[in-house]
C-alpha cells in the first residue's frame, strides 16, 4: 500500500507532469477494451460519484526510482476519489497523481497484451503489487500462447504478493463488480471483448442493449395483440357482423378481416 510521503511539499503538481508517454498503441484493442469499461460503468454507476476509470493515463506514485515516471496502464479504476475532478485549467485530471488523490492507489489496473511485449508478466506486476492495486487484470487474446498464459488472467493482491483467480467471471467483492469475456456485436461486427457482471455472473447490458430488448419486447407484444385480434375475427363474424363493422372494432384493415372470413 502506498504510505504518504514526508517530502510531498517537493513532488511535482499535475501541471508539471505529462498525462502520458505518447507511445502509440500497437492494436485497437488497447484502446477498445478500456474505453468499453469506461463506457458501461459510466453506465451502471451513472449515479455514484466516488470513482474514476481512465484509458491510457500516467499514474504517478512515490514508490518507484523517480515520482515524475509514471506507470500507465491501458486501463486503471479507483474508488473512493472524485469522479469529477477539476484541474487549475479547467479540464479534469490531466493524471493520476498519487499524492493529490490522498494516496488512494487504483483499486483495479488492466493491460491489454500487444504483440510488443510490455513487461506485463513480470515489472508491471511488481509496481502494481507496490502500489497496492488490490486487482491486476491481464488480456492477452491474440498472444497467449507465446506468452504461455490464459487469454484472460485475474490476479488478486494477498500480502503483497499477486494470486492468479480461479473461475469466469471473477467477482471481485471489494469493487462490487465481476469481470469477464463475451461476444460483443455492434454494427453487424462480432468480437470478444471485456464487459462487467454482477454478484449472480449476469453480464451488464449496455443502454443500447437495454434498448434492443425493450423494442424486441415491444414486437412480440405487438404481435401477439394482432394474433389474439385476428382470432377473434371468426367469431365476430359469425354473431352477424360485417366486415367494416369487425374492422372497426379490431383496429384491422378490411383485407385482414377478410382474409379470415375465407378461411
Amino acid at each position: 500500500m502506498v504510505q504518504a510521503d514526508p517530502n510531498r511539499a517537493t513532488l511535482p503538481s499535475s501541471l508539471e507532469l505529462p498525462c502520458s508517454d505518447d507511445t502509440p498503441v500497437d492494436n485497437e484493442n488497447q484502446n477498445f477494451i478500456p474505453n468499453l469499461l469506461l463506457f458501461l460503468l459510466e453506465f451502471v454507476w451513472g449515479d455514484r460519484l466516488d470513482w474514476y476509470f481512465d484509458v491510457d493515463m500516467g499514474i504517478y506514485h512515490t514508490t518507484g526510482e523517480n515520482p515524475r515516471i509514471p506507470v500507465i496502464p491501458d486501463g486503471f479504476l479507483s474508488i473512493g476519489v472524485e469522479r469529477r475532478k477539476q484541474s487549475l485549467q479547467g479540464r479534469g485530471r490531466l493524471s493520476y497523481v498519487l499524492w493529490e488523490e490522498n494516496y488512494i492507489p487504483p483499486m483495479l489496473t488492466l493491460e491489454v497484451v500487444s504483440q510488443t511485449y510490455g513487461n506485463e508478466y513480470d515489472d508491471k506486476m511488481e509496481i502494481y503489487a507496490k502500489l497496492g492495486v488490490l486487482y491486476y487484470v491481464i488480456y492477452n487474446p491474440d498472444y497467449w500462447r507465446r506468452d504461455q498464459h490464459q487469454p484472460l488472467e485475474v490476479y488478486q493482491l494477498v500480502d503483497g504478493m499477486y494470486q492468479l483467480q480461479t473461475g469466469e467471471p471473477v467477482w471481485m467483492p471489494e469493487i462490487g463488480l465481476g469481470i469477464g469475456r463475451f461476444q460483443h456485436v455492434a454494427d453487424a461486427v462480432e468480437r470478444e471483448a471485456l464487459t462487467w457482471y454482477d454478484r449472480t455472473g449476469s453480464r451488464y447490458l449496455s443502454w443500447a442493449e437495454i434498448e434492443r430488448q425493450r423494442a424486441e419486447q415491444e414486437r412480440q407484444r405487438a404481435e401477439q395483440e394482432r394474433s389474439a385480434r385476428l382470432k377473434a375475427v371468426s367469431s365476430l363474424l359469425k354473431m352477424g357482423l360485417g366486415a367494416e363493422q369487425v374492422a372497426e372494432m379490431l383496429s384491422l384493415t378490411i383485407e385482414e378481416v377478410q382474409s379470415r372470413q375465407n378461411q
